[in-house]
């Protein structure tokens, strides 16, 4: 359904979504990391490319445009969640304005030609946001845009993709599924009591 850079776009969406933003995770309040702890936050959400394992220089500045990034793309994915396809695609388009969004086409040496998106600058910053974008814009802009979810477990409101066959996932990690599945059978057994 989706190809693998398309899926590591949305992957890195998701990843910057629910390390950046703040709300409830798990049944517990999550509050992102913010001031000093953000470029490292930054560098833990963002796939590694290539096969370096090192974490990356990413000053704070950078950080902040890629958490500012975080908040737009959760306006996404809770737009499309919700089926508020106009507002989603409204948002994506300021997205892709802004960041000067623009595909091209690049080769890892010893693979075929890859479309890969870039932003105006090419800075990491830009450049995820833009990649970001252009992967959203693309589930959104096609059948796909109910792929995108927002965690329906109580007390949690991080997003994902649903990659599976039938489409039918509602949960943003197993965790959230058996705490909600836990919750209703102990609410069954309380009834027959």
């Amino acid at each position: 359904m989706f190809d693998s850079h398309l899926a590591t776009l949305l992957e890195a969406a998701v990843s910057l979504v629910n390390s950046l933003t703040d709300g409830e995770a798990r049944g517990r309040p999550y509050v992102a990391p913010h001031d000093a702890d953000l470029p490292a936050a930054v560098d833990a959400a963002l796939p590694r490319t290539g096969t370096g394992t090192r974490p990356r220089a990413i000053d704070p500045e950078q950080a902040a445009y890629l958490a500012g990034t975080a908040h737009r793309l959760r306006r996404i994915f809770e737009a499309a969640s919700a089926g508020r396809i106009d507002e989603a695609a409204g948002v994506l388009n300021g997205l892709l304005l802004s960041t000067g969004a623009r595909p091209q086409l690049d080769q890892v040496p010893g693979e075929p030609w890859q479309v890969h998106f870039h932003g105006a600058d090419d800075s990491l910053a830009v450049g995820w946001s833009a990649g970001c974008a252009a992967g959203l814009t693309l589930a959104v802009g096609s059948d796909l845009a109910g792929r995108l979810g927002v965690c329906q477990a109580a007390h949690c409101d991080r997003v994902y993709v649903d990659g599976s066959r039938n489409g039918a996932r509602q949960f943003c990690s197993t965790a959230c599924q058996n705490r909600t599945k836990a919750a209703a059978f102990r609410a069954r057994q309380s009834r027959q009591a």
